[in-house]
This record gives C-alpha cells, sequence and structure tokens, in this order.
C-alpha cells in the first residue's frame, strides 16, 4: 500500500464515511465529519501508522485542505525521518 492509499484508509476509518483516493478531494470544512476531534483522531492515527511525531508548529490547516495535501505532508514527514 502506497502513501496516498493509506492516507485515504486512515481517513475513511477515522471518519467513518468513504473518502475517494482523488488527490483534489476537499477534507477541511468540506466533510461535516472532519471536525477538530476528527483532526486529532487522523493525526494520532497518521503518527501511529507512519511511525513519526508531528510537531504543532509543523502542520497547519492547508495540510487538511484535500487528500492531496495531507499526501503531501505526510511524504515530507517521511523524508525528515528517514
Amino acid at each position: 500500500m502506497n502513501c496516498s492509499e493509506t492516507v485515504v484508509r486512515i481517513l475513511t476509518d477515522t471518519l467513518q464515511v468513504p473518502v475517494p483516493p482523488e488527490p483534489d478531494f476537499a477534507l477541511l470544512g468540506a466533510l461535516p465529519e472532519f471536525d477538530s476531534m476528527a483532526v486529532v483522531a487522523v493525526l494520532t492515527a497518521i503518527e501511529d501508522t507512519f511511525g513519526f511525531a508531528v510537531e504543532d508548529d509543523a502542520i497547519s490547516a492547508d495540510d487538511f485542505a484535500s487528500v492531496g495535501s495531507l499526501c503531501s505532508f505526510v511524504e515530507g514527514q517521511l523524508k525528515t525521518v528517514t
């Protein structure tokens, strides 16, 4: 499973709604299920799955704008830990 597929699976499992594997699929502000508690749950699942910790100042709302932006964030974090 690649990074994008894993992120989509995490989103689908956490939000309990189908999230299509489309990079432009809007997340924050577009899905009512994606509230502040869901953001924390998604971040925790990403940290657990990919094995890195996210610092508060390393992430912004822009990273949650779409599936593609969240995947880009994860890929960037993976580059810093490897």
